[in-house]
């Protein structure tokens, strides 16, 4: 026995001074286990060579699973690890903003669109987008998104898939139902976009943790339906100088614009400065809202936000876009900054 653990242990040094990987150096000790089970098997009792090695097969089989244990053991913990601490190649100017052969297939359609091409499309590649709530808007936000190339897309919503969401928000299929949407949405943007990474976070937006998940992207979208979550992200996106496309939604009628006080627009609060009061406003379920109308609006977020990251054209910063689904009909309104703004009012 003395003589397998001396040999196993010379093993292990050798492969160390080699470079051999820790994996490597584990195999290279199980197959010497094996060799010395299987003598045990095949040679008969009494043989010099079983003798040296402990005359049984029982305990190098017990060691071995022990070994077999230790391994497993080691490959769930680095998994673990690697879900935990996402790969530092995901990071803007990293190897990430390479493209593949297929990718330049992919996106062909961008590069030759003379306010977008090669730069344009490698700067969303190396975006990072944060859109809040995976319901109406931010379905074919982030569908588009993703295949437009963002190349790192977080999602927050704590909800999960009904029955009820399924005749607006396209993202989610009816076997989805019950999951959470930010991994429904994770699914079906992984499915049509391989190389998109999606950060999804199930659980609400709250104040205590709004400042370090939006300190992590560059551009913020905000999908949501009620106004407690518009107010915080506007603060937040505000506070943190990030640019905040908004889009909402009521029957027939749908709105967005860019909110970015940090290039001289108004915020979210210089238009609404307070929520209106329960009733004025009812919700899609309250109230109703025809099916493609969330896709029609948040497609367009997603326009903006591609302009917005990769500066084609004139963002919608200062104006509201409003679209009338029942008379085929949209306008633009011009926005102004208030200086009394509590949130942006001060200079920036």
């Amino acid at each position: 026995m003395v003589l397998v653990l001396a040999l196993a242990a010379g093993l292990w040094g050798l492969g160390y001074l080699a470079g051999a990987s820790r994996t490597a150096r584990w195999v290279s000790v199980l197959v010497l286990l094996a060799g010395v089970v299987l003598s045990h098997l095949v040679l008969p009792d009494g043989n010099p060579l079983r003798e040296a090695t402990g005359g049984s097969a029982a305990m190098w089989l017990i060691l071995g699973g022990f070994v077999l244990l230790a391994m497993g053991y080691g490959a769930v913990v680095k998994a673990l690890r690697r879900r935990a601490n996402p790969p530092s190649d995901i990071r803007p100017n990293s190897p990430s903003d390479q493209f593949s052969e297929a990718e330049l297939e992919r996106f062909a359609r961008h590069i030759v669109l003379r306010e977008l091409g090669g730069p344009g499309q490698k700067r969303m590649k190396i975006a990072r987008v944060l859109v809040i709530g995976a319901g109406g808007l931010g379905a074919p936000a982030l569908q588009y998104l993703a295949a437009a190339g963002v190349g790192t897309i977080g999602v927050i919503d704590d909800d999960v898939v009904e029955n009820a969401n399924l005749q607006r928000q396209v993202i989610h299929r009816d076997a989805d139902i019950g999951m959470p949407k930010v991994f429904s949405a994770q699914q079906a943007m992984e499915a049509q976009n391989p190389n998109v990474i999606v950060r999804p976070y199930h659980r609400r937006l709250t104040d205590d943790i709004a400042a370090d998940l939006f300190a992590d992207y560059d551009l913020i979208l905000d999908g949501t339906d009620n106004f407690e979550t518009r107010y915080l992200a506007n603060r937040t996106a505000v506070a943190l100088g990030k640019p905040l496309i908004s889009g909402a939604l009521s029957q027939w009628e749908g709105q967005l614009s860019v909110f970015d006080p940090a290039n001289n627009g108004p915020c979210y609060q210089c238009i609404f400065p307070e929520a209106p009061a329960p009733g004025l406003a009812p919700s899609c379920a309250e109230a109703g809202v025809v099916g493609p109308l969330p896709g029609v609006v948040g497609a367009m977020m997603a326009v903006e936000a591609v302009k917005v990251v990769t500066g084609a054209g004139q963002a919608l910063r200062g104006e509201m876009l409003i679209y009338d689904a029942l008379y085929g009909e949209s306008r633009k309104i011009t926005l102004s900054r208030r200086d009394d703004c509590p949130v942006c009012g001060q200079p920036v």
